[in-house]
């Protein structure tokens, strides 16, 4: 699973396809490559807070979720629309959790994506410790890790925050609006500032896995690269959220 911030790797010759082109050859035949996709032009969370006739044509006129059409979100940078865009990639269907991926292992990556707690248990995120994968990042700053979310989904605390939020999807050939249901991954599941004050959870916990030896960094262009192995780092985020929010509350920063 790749994370890219192209404009700190310097100039690159080609830009995000050249990028996805590295990582394919270094994955070699055998391997697969998985980005976060979101959706970029999806309706706002906030539908209630319009007008009437601006609410009106939210539900009525947005377009209905479609992988094969809808543009990953701009602010994870470019590599995760080469790759949905890439020949022969495979989209997990979700419009706010999707992932894309390309190689062998593509469609058990992407498969059934539950439409609730899309970050949780049977998701891509969860197949890609399941299948001895790992977490490129490459110039990225650490706290857009989405693997860490997985980590929140799972990890047996009380008390976790939640959303519901609505999408435009189809379902038996039909447009319907669809009500979701998941962790709250925006502000995060749980009270991480009584913990960390304004440091960013994402962030900690990522740098805290590296300490921990279940990742290693090293030079990309003008930039950081880090590897983590995907099962140690959900291993180590999920130690610390439990034992920081076993009561629903903080104990300690581990």
């Amino acid at each position: 699973m790749a994370h890219c911030r192209m404009s700190a790797l310097g100039h690159v010759v080609g830009g995000a396809e050249t990028v996805v082109r590295a990582l394919l050859d270094a994955l070699g035949p055998e391997g697969t490559l998985m980005a976060y996709t979101g959706w970029q032009d999806e309706p706002p969370d906030d539908l209630d807070a319009l007008d009437d006739e601006k609410g009106r044509i939210y539900l009525e006129e947005h377009p209905a979720y479609d992988p094969r059409v809808a543009l990953a979100r701009r602010d994870h940078g470019r590599v995760p629309e080469a790759l949905r865009t890439w020949l022969g990639a495979r989209h997990s269907g979700h419009p706010e959790a999707g992932v894309a991926a390309i190689g062998p292992f593509a469609e058990a990556l992407t498969a059934r994506h539950p439409w609730d707690d899309a970050y949780g248990a049977g998701t891509p995120y969860a197949r890609l410790a399941e299948l001895g994968g790992q977490v490129a990042v490459l110039g990225a700053p650490l706290d857009t890790v989405t693997l860490v979310h997985h980590a929140e989904a799972v990890a047996k605390v009380p008390g976790k925050r939640r959303v519901s939020y609505g999408m435009p999807v189809i379902l038996d050939g039909e447009r319907h609006w669809r009500t979701f249901s998941d962790i709250d991954t925006s502000e995060g599941a749980l009270p991480y500032e009584r913990v960390l004050g304004e440091e960013d959870y994402i962030e900690h916990i990522a740098r805290s896995a590296l300490a921990a030896g279940k990742g290693r960094s090293g030079p990309v262009g003008e930039s950081t690269a880090y590897l983590f192995d995907a099962r140690g780092l959900i291993e180590h985020a999920v130690g610390w959220i439990e034992r920081n929010f076993a009561s629903g509350g903080s104990m300690e920063l581990g």
